[in-house]
């Protein structure tokens, strides 16, 4: 795809802000590894301390999807994915302004022969991979061995929007936003490696409910549907910051025989099992913020807290 265009628009004062954003942002990208994943923790341990919303939806995430750990246990936890969040805001800035040779010889990869099986088939191929804190450098670092399109979901801000897309097209081949399934479908029909993450809770609409660590998530039945198109192989990836060292490990899968089985639960379930099985190798590097239980079961409960709402005065 063509890179975004620049418009002269993005130069008016109300996006200031975010150009000076955009600038410390293209800074931090410059400093050592070292400096970059101090400052990195520091960030995720405060966001612990000072927003408190997304510490509770953490910890209640914790205690629905790791019940055989203490309180404490998930505490520490909880502050490590946070801590890993931090630093993971380092390794996107270092995917948008810095270059994938550089990790050349910083990352193991393990599975490639499973994606090259696939390509041999001249068919469309769906990645799927969930949400963790090093997501663009996952992306980044992936374009060593194969060019691959991402669906993402477009920023509100124009000025995030038009760089966030730029620097993503370096190492993408196509980037598509999550609504535009025309474009989608495309990708796969012309044999393509598609990016996609349905880890998250998108409601009722094309979802079912199926275990996610052993609790009933509205889970999206896309996959299966996006599998149909050009017989498209579905393999599942995983990857993930080794220690405190700039040493990556990524993972791909075979691809899924016998997927889609027509079953919409049960190919969710499937999914949602691999998935589980590839975020317990790392947990902490998953991003357990977000409000993965938040629609329910006709009778059940809420699991989370109202967000809180700002009212002018």
């Amino acid at each position: 795809m063509n890179p975004p265009i620049f418009s002269l628009s993005l130069l008016a004062p109300k996006y200031w802000p975010a150009w000076l954003a955009i600038g410390l942002l293209w800074l931090m990208a410059q400093l050592p590894w070292a400096i970059q994943r101090r400052l990195g923790a520091g960030l995720g341990l405060l966001a612990w301390r000072l927003v408190s919303q997304r510490r509770n939806d953490t910890l209640i995430n914790l205690a629905l999807c790791f019940p055989e750990l203490n309180e404490s246990a998930r505490e520490t936890m909880g502050r490590d994915t946070f801590r890993n969040a931090g630093i993971g805001i380092f390794e996107a800035t270092n995917a948008w302004f810095g270059h994938p040779e550089y990790y050349r010889d910083r990352i193991t990869f393990e599975g490639l022969e499973h994606l090259r099986a696939a390509e041999a088939r001249g068919k469309g191929i769906l990645l799927l991979g969930a949400h963790y804190s090093l997501l663009d450098l996952g992306a980044a670092m992936a374009s060593l061995h194969f060019k691959v399109d991402t669906v993402y979901r477009p920023q509100k801000n124009l000025v995030f929007e038009y760089v966030m897309t730029r620097q993503r097209q370096t190492y993408h081949l196509w980037t598509i936003p999550y609504r535009d399934m025309r474009l989608l479908i495309k990708a796969l029909k012309s044999s393509h490696i598609v990016w996609y993450t349905p880890d998250q809770d998108f409601g009722r609409k094309h979802s079912v409910f199926a275990p996610f660590f052993g609790i009933n998530a509205a889970t999206i039945t896309t996959p299966a549907r996006l599998a149909q198109v050009n017989d498209s192989a579905v393999l599942l990836i995983h990857f993930y910051r080794e220690g405190n060292n700039e040493r990556y490990r990524y993972l791909i899968t075979p691809a899924l025989d016998n997927y889609p089985s027509g079953d919409d639960v049960a190919d969710a379930s499937r999914i949602n099992a691999e998935l589980e099985k590839l975020i317990r190798r790392s947990p902490e590097q998953y991003m357990w913020s977000h409000r993965r239980f938040k629609t329910r079961p006709e009778g059940e409960a809420k699991l989370y807290e109202e967000k809180k709402k700002w009212k002018n005065r």
